[in-house]
């Protein structure tokens, strides 16, 4: 029970256009940086060695070699710091930790990569995913400028609705104007008139 409250509370903060990533795939993270005042976006490429959780904690390890040297980062997949994640190249893998890596340099570091049928599959998955994505942000959008079409129609017709009683509240109190004005005048022609 509780668990399906946390669920639809993560709902919200979860990112949509998320590509399907795997382990032995090579990504390219792009990180937003606050340095100070300014902001900038900072790319890491590397090997996904660990996919770790679900929902909002869900993390991903990246692993690269830079100058000899082993760097791995932990990126909080559905984190607003992470502004883009891209699938450079899928790798063929029998082990969900590639932990093994980190013992390995140069030739034997690689991963081969997937092609043909099964990476087809894959991309088959994925574009068929975010097509899915993207027609329901379409038809959310759809539905929005819709509503707000709607919305400026009823603000346009009440407006106008207004502006006719006003126009007819002024044509009434003109119109009651009028006899009050006549009669006076009446008045003082009788007065004006010489007495026989």
């Amino acid at each position: 029970m509780s668990r399906q409250i946390i669920d639809e509370v993560e709902q919200k903060y979860l990112k949509a256009k998320v590509p399907t990533v795997y382990p032995g795939d090579t990504v390219r993270v792009k990180l937003r940086i606050k340095e100070g005042t300014k902001e900038r976006v900072q790319a890491f490429e590397g090997v996904v060695i660990k996919l770790q959780g679900s929902g909002t904690s869900k993390t991903m390890t990246v692993r690269r070699v830079f100058q000899g040297i082993g760097v791995e980062r932990v990126f909080l997949i559905n984190s607003p710091l992470v502004e883009s994640i891209k699938v450079m190249r899928r790798g063929v893998v029998r082990r969900s930790k590639l932990y093994y890596l980190r013992q390995r340099s140069g030739k034997s570091a690689r991963i081969q990569e997937k092609v043909g049928a099964a990476l087809g599959k894959i991309q088959g998955k994925e574009d068929a995913r975010m097509s899915k994505i993207e027609a329901e942000e379409q038809a959310l959008m759809e539905a929005e400028q819709k509503a707000a079409a709607q919305a400026l129609a009823a603000e346009e017709a009440t407006k106008k609705a207004e502006e006719e009683a006003a126009a007819k509240a002024a044509e009434a109190a003109a119109a009651e104007e009028a006899p009050k004005a006549e009669a006076p005048a009446e008045e003082e022609t009788a007065e004006d008139k010489p007495a026989e």
